[in-house]
């Protein structure tokens, strides 16, 4: 059995941690910044952020290229510190939120996929991370 890659990604935004997990779990927020560059889109979002919840968010390239759900079900929610979910193929992701003197550290830890590069994955997941701290503190 192939050794699993774990990834952890990570960035700090200059707002308190309830403002943060506001942005990072409201559906009308997450299709705002959840894109690796401009060439994407999410198109749509659902989020019941309860454990057993599922989330769906819609990401596709603006050209019509190519498009996928990212989906999963919340395994642990503590507010303002912690979530947790499994992806449809049974990978696992851990979020943590942490906030001092105001700012707000986020750091995701995520099972990597088999198809492309971690370090690959690695920079598509903090252009994600880092789009949604340049759209947290501009929103604030």
């Amino acid at each position: 059995m192939a050794q699993e890659t774990r990834i952890t990604v990570g960035a700090t935004a200059n707002v308190p941690v309830a403002k943060v997990w506001e942005a990072w779990n409201t559906p009308d927020d997450i299709i705002q910044w959840n894109t690796p560059d401009s060439s994407w889109h999410t198109p749509s979002s659902e989020n019941n952020l309860t454990v057993g919840g599922k989330f769906k968010h819609r990401m596709e390239a603006k050209d019509g290229s190519f498009g996928f759900d990212f989906e999963g079900i919340y395994d642990e929610v503590e507010l303002h510190k912690e979530i947790a979910y499994t992806l449809g193929d049974e990978r696992k992701v851990v979020t943590l939120f942490a906030e001092e003197d105001g700012k707000t550290t986020i750091t995701t830890t995520f099972d990597a996929e088999t198809e492309n590069d971690p370090e690959f994955q690695k920079q598509g997941w903090q252009a994600i991370l880092n789009n949604f701290v340049k759209y947290v503190e501009s929103t604030n």
